[in-house]
């Protein structure tokens, strides 16, 4: 029997109409520093060595709709982000760039819009 090969996730990809904005944003908003700093592909790195967000140049990048009707560009995926204090890091959020969603589908978790579009949630430790 062939041996499962290793494997470890590192990062996720994010796709965007400009990698250093976007990368900006979310280190300004979790506090990762900057890996790797490239026209068209942006890397932060928590420091743990655990999995990272990069940021991938996208030029034909369409913002997904929150939430996607028929025909909506939908997202592809999204960031779950657990914060000690809900109110303070929604603050923390719009001040970095975010929008607040306007479709809420929980009342413990908040979604917001990243400046390329990409929705990501926020909620308290006790509600993951």
């Amino acid at each position: 029997m062939a041996q499962t090969p290793r494997m470890r996730l590192v990062s996720t990809v994010i796709g965007a109409p400009d990698p250093r904005v976007l990368a900006a944003f979310y280190q300004r908003l979790i506090g990762w520093p900057i890996g790797t700093d490239e026209p068209d592909w942006v890397t932060l790195r928590p420091a743990d060595g655990s999995a990272g967000l990069s940021f991938q140049l996208e030029t034909e990048h369409v913002r997904p709709t929150w939430p996607a009707g028929p025909g909506d560009q939908q997202m592809m995926a999204h960031l779950d982000i657990v914060v000690g204090d809900l109110e303070a890091a929604g603050a923390l959020a719009l001040s970095a760039g975010a929008t607040l969603a306007d479709f809420q589908p929980q009342e413990d978790v908040r979604v917001y819009l990243d400046p390329a579009g990409h929705p990501f949630c926020l909620f308290p430790a006790a509600s993951g």
